[in-house]
């Protein structure tokens, strides 16, 4: 099965050139409240998204769906989750949950409208997880890698790739019926641990999902839209192709991968730490 694959953008003219190239999932971030506190010390993108691009970006889209990022649970969140919705979200993502209580919340004030997705970040939601996956009305969930691996006080972001933590919340997924994946990819041959490897693990684990990464098309060094149309083009295609490469393999070539991936992960581990 072919992964869903997000770009998160707020520009209009980036939004249709991903739609063109196959991007299923255009993603507003909307999300700030805790998240400077949070990453603000790390090499991550604050998007910095209003409320208004949702309506703007959803008026550019044909084919691919808007899904909007909000921000954890608090006084407002009924009204912004009722804003996106009426501007056009067709799926709405609560982000940095940890109770089945807010979970709840969060579905009930969707109220059927749009698709629910969680985004699985915080080791309470992890350790929640049998409880959260009771709630009905969850659609997707996607496990975020980032903000997870600083809720461990782990050095790199795969080290839950490589200990488990993510086949585990994958096999639960499943087994509730629930699509799923996790992380980013990068270009093909990209990326300290190569998407390569991601991808096969993505197949292994029977994730539905991924976010093409910051490093896939950084906007802010990519600014002529001719090489922004050109990224986009050859580097979903070459994922797609290698999708399909990825369906021949047999179980002794996942098997094998994942191996790799844990011993290139420690590696990592070892030369972030000494």
């Amino acid at each position: 099965m072919a992964l869903k694959l997000m770009y998160i953008t707020n520009q209009e003219n980036v939004a249709k050139i991903a739609e063109k190239s196959g991007v299923d999932w255009i993603f507003i971030d909307l999300e700030i409240n805790g998240k400077d506190l949070r990453q603000g010390h790390l090499n991550t993108v604050i998007s910095r998204h209003r409320i208004e691009d949702v309506k703007k970006i959803k008026r550019v889209l044909t084919n691919s769906e808007l899904l909007v990022r909000v921000n954890p649970i608090f006084e407002g969140s009924k009204d912004e989750i009722d804003q996106v919705i009426n501007d056009g979200a067709d799926i709405v993502m609560l982000p940095f949950f940890k109770t089945k209580n807010e979970v709840e919340l969060f579905v009930s004030y969707v109220d059927g409208r749009s698709k629910v997705c969680l985004l699985c970040e915080t080791s309470e939601a992890v350790e929640n997880i049998d409880s959260i996956l009771n709630v009905e009305g969850i659609d997707y969930i996607h496990i975020g890698l980032n903000d997870l691996h600083l809720s461990y006080n782990m050095h790199f972001m795969f080290e839950l790739l490589a200990n488990g933590t993510v086949e585990k919340l994958c096999r639960k997924f499943d087994a509730a019926g629930i699509l799923y994946g996790f992380g980013g990819i990068a270009q093909l041959g990209q990326g300290i641990l190569q998407a390569e490897n991601i991808m096969a693990e993505h197949f292994r684990l029977g994730s539905s999902m991924a976010i093409l990464s910051r490093s896939f098309c950084n906007i802010k060094k990519s600014t002529e839209i001719e090489l922004v149309e050109d990224i986009f083009k050859f580097g979903v295609n070459e994922i797609r192709e290698f999708e399909s490469h990825l369906m021949m393999k047999n179980e002794s070539f996942f098997i094998n991968n994942q191996k790799f991936v844990k011993d290139k992960v420690m590696d990592i581990v070892y030369t972030i730490t000494r």
